[in-house]
């Protein structure tokens, strides 16, 4: 069930970084207009994320218990809830651009591309949540290969039409956002024309309790996006920060922070993979065996980031230059690839880490690790950096801040299994005696 997945989140990173590629071509304005967006898209991300898990779990629980109408019934609710509620998100943006861009520190001189390309790039993201609220359903009803499938498609449309819009058209940055809105557009039409026979919803909520219902999608929906929203107020902070730099550093961060997504993919195919074994052996009381997959796991995340670090340092000139025309972003892109890359590994360890424990159940513990990572370990890193080395001293901040939160990743989870052994030998031990 993974494998469709892990190409279909490989496509999606592929799809941000040649979005990013193509707008780096009209120069460092554009570019700048786009990293701006970064911060506010994943905030919108967050709340699709938190209620996809809570479609997955709530859907499939009714699905496990026989209640197939009443599962058809949640998979209508959730399309409906989060079509509507992301429509709200991004209006209330859009009313509060200025104030908020400004927060963010956008300049005068990028204001203008922003302002008009705002509207637009925020019914790409709808289209966009849309789109993923109709995957949700499919891998709540066990499909996991329509959604993997159909990412890969819209990648390929969107490469298709992002130079058609851009450039034949001269529509600019604003044909970005065009390409992005017609290949998500596309994508969720196909999806709704093959899942439609299967009856994977119903909006019939003649005797579905509506209050009951939101209640248990929220129950689950809150923690996650908590969860989930922390890394774009983190990335805002961090957003503002690169803008007292200047248009030239945004934009390098936003081209170097897409080039991070792509890195971690296989780490984020462990995030897939392994709670459900992780469950299983819970389930079965044999830590000794979590002990050994994470193991096995962590080992697997050093080795290949790093392979993946020192090919990015051999190449970062010529990638640094593929990715941008302009000299100024070149130059700090090129500073951000030689450094970075180097501080995924225990980045990619926290990662994996934060997926364990809630398998562990132990939500709250990933909660922790989660908002520590970032708030006490990159954050203030990344701003000694900037105010004690400038631009190059930020990128040495957020390479150690990301090796911090990978060593006290690693100490909380060593406490948590040490624990649950414990638990298996008590268990053992009074199952012995009586």
């Amino acid at each position: 069930m993974t494998w469709p997945m892990v190409f279909g989140v490989l496509s999606l990173m592929s799809f941000q970084l040649i979005d990013s590629a193509f707008i780096a071509q009209l120069g460092v304005l554009p570019l700048a207009a786009q990293g701006f967006t970064l911060p506010i898209g994943q905030l919108i991300i967050g709340v699709q994320v938190g209620l996809g898990i809570a479609t997955t779990s709530v859907i499939s629980i009714a699905l496990g218990a026989n209640q197939e109408k009443y599962s058809k019934q949640l998979g209508g609710l959730v399309l409906a809830l989060g079509g509507v509620g992301t429509a709200v998100i991004c209006l209330l943006l859009y009313l509060i651009r200025h104030p908020l861009l400004e927060m963010l520190g956008a300049t005068a001189d990028v204001m203008p591309i922003i302002d008009t390309y705002w509207i637009v790039w925020l019914l790409s993201s709808w289209v966009g949540a849309v789109l993923y609220f109709l995957y949700s359903v499919c891998r709540a009803n066990g499909n996991t290969m329509l959604p993997g499938i159909m990412m890969v498609v819209t990648s390929i449309l969107n490469l298709a039409f992002d130079p058609l819009f851009i450039f034949y058209f001269d529509m600019g940055i604003h044909g970005a956002a065009v390409a992005t809105i017609l290949a998500f557009g596309l994508g969720a039409l196909y999806v709704v024309y093959r899942i439609a026979p299967k009856n994977y919803y119903s909006f019939d909520w003649k005797d579905l309790d509506l209050i009951k219902s939101i209640k248990s999608l929220f129950n689950i929906m809150m923690p996650a996006m908590t969860s989930q929203l922390m890394p774009p107020l983190a990335a805002m902070l961090s957003t503002k920060l690169l803008a007292s730099f200047g248009t030239a550093a945004v934009a390098a961060w936003a081209l170097g922070s897409r080039y991070e997504f792509f890195a971690i993919v296989a780490v984020l195919a462990l995030t897939m993979s392994m709670p459900p074994m992780i469950g299983r052996y819970v389930g079965a009381k044999q830590a000794d065996n979590i002990i050994k997959l994470v193991k096995v796991a962590t080992a697997f995340i050093i080795i290949s980031q790093l392979v993946i670090a020192l090919i990015t340092l051999a190449v970062s000139g010529g990638l640094s230059s593929l990715m941008t025309a302009e000299d100024n972003v070149e130059k700090i892109l090129n500073m951000h690839l030689i450094i970075v890359p180097f501080s995924l590994a225990p980045l990619g360890v926290c990662i994996l880490l934060v997926s364990v424990s809630n398998a562990l159940g132990k939500p709250m513990r990933a909660l922790l690790v989660s908002s520590l990572r970032l708030f006490l370990f990159f954050l203030p890193c990344l701003y000694a950096g900037a105010h004690f080395g400038g631009i190059q001293g930020l990128f040495y901040g957020a390479a150690i801040g990301n090796t911090l939160a990978g060593i006290f990743a690693w100490v909380a989870y060593q406490n948590t299994i040490n624990k649950l052994q414990k638990m298996e030998r008590l268990a053992l031990h009074f199952h012995i005696q009586f």
